[in-house]
């Protein structure tokens, strides 16, 4: 197992850490990339640490990184190569949630295209339930989901219209998938974009982790009572 050891990150407004927002970039991009969404939802999670790791694997001649190598598109070789990457996730997860004393309700888990295969496939089998928001992305090993024991975490599903990578279909199979295991699923298809991540995609992403992490703080304060 390649290990993740470098990438980007946004202090907490704050000053003290307890939530992260783990930011998992696509095929061929980096962290320094997707960190870029940080900054518009600082101000409404100003104790969240922002983590925007590399891929462990370098991608080709890009200078980019790859949570495992695109040979193959079908959903068998999608689904092996899910699986194949998701251990280095899980190992910097746990790593994280230790170094700063938190929980796994305490964690947002945000991908894009190839991230976000990976935060579905992550983020669905850890043992807490766990917000995830995916864009322009797909879900993998779907078959295998019904035979696992799943926790139901909050999922929001964001794509563009005109996605030429992904197509937009991935989304509303995604959706039909998740929801025939009794996952809710949000989400929202932006009119006329591509590939990419517009100002209202980047508006309701951070409005869902927001919620879905402030309601677990509540849970908490009530438990603890």
């Amino acid at each position: 197992m390649r290990k993740i050891v470098n990438g980007c990150s946004l202090q907490p407004k704050s000053g003290t850490t307890r939530k992260i927002v783990l930011l998992l970039h696509g095929y061929g991009s980096s962290g320094s990339d997707l960190i870029s969404l940080a900054p518009h939802w600082q101000q409404a999670m100003p104790d969240a640490l922002f983590l925007a790791p590399n891929a462990p694997q370098r991608c080709g001649m890009t200078g980019g990184y790859q949570w495992w190598q695109l040979a193959a598109f079908g959903p068998q070789a999608l689904a092996a190569g899910a699986t194949s990457a998701a251990p280095a996730i899980d190992a910097f997860i746990h790593r994280k949630l230790a170094q700063y004393d938190l929980a796994e309700g305490d964690l947002a888990i945000v991908g894009f295209s190839q991230g976000t295969m990976m935060a579905l496939h992550v983020g669905l089998r850890r043992s807490t339930q766990v917000a995830i928001v995916g864009y322009s992305g797909m879900l993998t090993g779907a078959a295998e989901l019904a035979h696992h024991h799943i926790t139901k975490p909050p999922v929001m599903l964001i794509h563009g219209s005109d996605d030429p990578i992904v197509p937009v279909a991935a989304l509303h199979a995604a959706k039909a998938q998740l929801s025939k295991l009794g996952i809710q699923v949000s989400h929202h298809v932006s009119a006329g974009l591509g590939h990419s991540v517009d100002p209202v995609g980047l508006r309701l992403g951070g409005e869902f982790v927001a919620a879905a992490l402030r309601e677990t703080r509540s849970s908490e304060v009530t438990n603890a009572r």
